[in-house]
């Protein structure tokens, strides 16, 4: 059946403009100013609405076991809220643990996955164990379409040292994969968590003053040496600070590609939000912590300037009663919170309508760059002929309230709870399927896995 939406204006990465958009099943087949409605079986109406590629999230973790608990939002639940958020696609970590092989943990988190999604998933492989063996099914890896690659500097579980870090980028080297880093100094992390314990600093306060902005930047620095002395590109992912950028910027003024993403939270949250403590502090302790409202300015103006690739949600959720396991120490605080429901809309709102970001910056980190970096372009990311029918209609005029109440997560608080929203999501098509109407969801777990190909440099 071929389906015609009719006088939306269409967001691409480069242009937007007034366009119809003829769809043949699950494909565009075609774009053009003016498309005859006689071609159609059916025709939609979408005067006045935005039509966005389907958004794609890099860095979700769904049913994830980590500090003594598991995420609140398994893939039934969390792609359940993507969707209704217009993420058509996510990108979730397979999380290798100690001991196992990369074949494992790949087939633990298609069984998390498979038959329970509502919007289409690939996994990235966390890789926390290195050795000969694990080397050589990288191989095995990107031929099931794993091509993408999560290293830790922090975390006892998932942590390798700078030595496997090498090695691991110099596989990935001679494979054509490309991995993404989370960077913080462990080591001194810990030693300051040893201080704040002795002078009976526990309180979820504490957290940001134990994982300070110079830690991070160091451990960007030390990251971007490994990546040049390997000859790998990288991907800085959930970049907070101006500190961090400018190490960043600085090895790009040196010749090295690398790539950065951050996140909602790093953009319009700050550090003042630990300074309550208890409870309300805990819902918002993450890894890296909030910083300070120099830092929000850095990033957007890295935005604006296209100098940050992609912005995804490092969606890693919790309920109150599991961060309330750390009340008595903040070290035992679950580090997380959601974000797929409402990253479009923040970025639209705060980042569009504010000046900040234009539609085509938009489209750009939340479809296309994730789409070319993560090996799914053109199939995903952009609406051309013989794209994938992944499309999200948004009405710029629209005004919603953020709330726990209205949420599909499996959580019972909203971190952006009151945050008043112009421009909501309207429809969402899902391979040419109308999934989301009238910003409800109407069908559910129609998500198929994704298998990617190796990236291609965002322009």
């Amino acid at each position: 059946m071929k389906l015609l939406l009719q006088n939306g204006t269409v967001v691409n990465g480069q242009e937007s403009g007034k366009k119809d958009i003829l769809l043949d099943g699950e494909i565009i087949c075609r774009v053009d100013t003016e498309i005859s409605p006689e071609e159609a079986d059916e025709v939609v109406d979408l005067e006045g609405k935005l039509v966005f590629p389907g958004f794609i999230d890099a860095h979700t973790h769904f049913d994830l076991e980590v500090s003594g608990t598991v995420t609140a939002d398994d893939f039934e639940s969390g792609t359940l809220a993507a969707i209704a958020g217009g993420t058509t696609t996510i990108v979730d970590f397979a999380t290798q643990n100690k001991g196992e092989t990369l074949r494992e943990a790949l087939a633990n988190w298609h069984k998390k996955a498979d038959g329970r999604s509502s919007c289409d998933y690939g996994f990235h492989m966390a890789i926390s164990d290195w050795n000969e063996e694990i080397s050589a099914q990288i191989k095995d890896m990107i031929e099931a379409g794993v091509t993408t690659f999560k290293l830790y500097m922090t975390y006892p579980a998932m942590k390798l040292n700078d030595g496997e870090i090498y090695e691991v980028l110099k596989r990935l080297h001679d494979m054509g994969g490309i991995a993404g880093v989370h960077c913080e100094n462990a080591d001194i992390i810990d030693a300051l968590i040893r201080e704040a314990r002795s002078q009976g600093r526990l309180d979820a306060d504490t957290h940001p003053r134990v994982r300070p902005a110079q830690l991070e930047a160091e451990a960007v620095h030390r990251l971007l040496v490994t990546a040049r002395t390997a000859g790998t590109p990288i991907i800085v992912v959930h970049l907070t600070c101006e500190e961090a950028y400018r190490e960043i910027e600085q090895a790009r003024a040196g010749g090295q590609e690398v790539y950065a993403e951050t996140c909602p939270q790093y953009l319009l949250m700050d550090d003042s939000l630990y300074v309550q403590g208890g409870a309300e502090a805990a819902k918002y302790v993450i890894s890296p912590p909030l910083r300070k409202k120099k830092d929000q300015e850095c990033l957007w103006k890295a935005l604006k300037e296209d100098r940050i690739q992609t912005v995804s949600t490092d969606h890693c959720s919790f309920t109150t009663g599991q961060k309330a396991m750390g009340k008595e120490d903040f070290t035992k605080i679950p580090n997380g919170m959601p974000g797929v429901e409402t990253r479009g809309t923040l970025l639209y709102t705060y980042g569009v309508r504010e000046g900040r970001i234009s539609p085509e910056q938009m489209c750009r980190v939340l479809s296309e760059n994730p789409a070319k970096l993560y090996g799914m372009y053109p199939q995903k990311g952009c609406i051309a002929a013989g794209s994938t029918a992944d499309l999200v209609i948004l009405d710029p005029e629209k005004e919603a309230v953020i709330s726990a109440d209205t949420q599909h997560y499996a959580m019972d608080y909203a971190p952006f709870e009151g945050t008043k929203i112009k421009g909501c999501i309207d429809k969402v098509y899902l391979h040419g399927t109308l999934v989301v109407d009238e910003g409800t969801v109407q069908v559910k777990k129609a998500g198929r896995y994704v298998p990617r190909q190796k990236y291609t440099a965002p322009q």
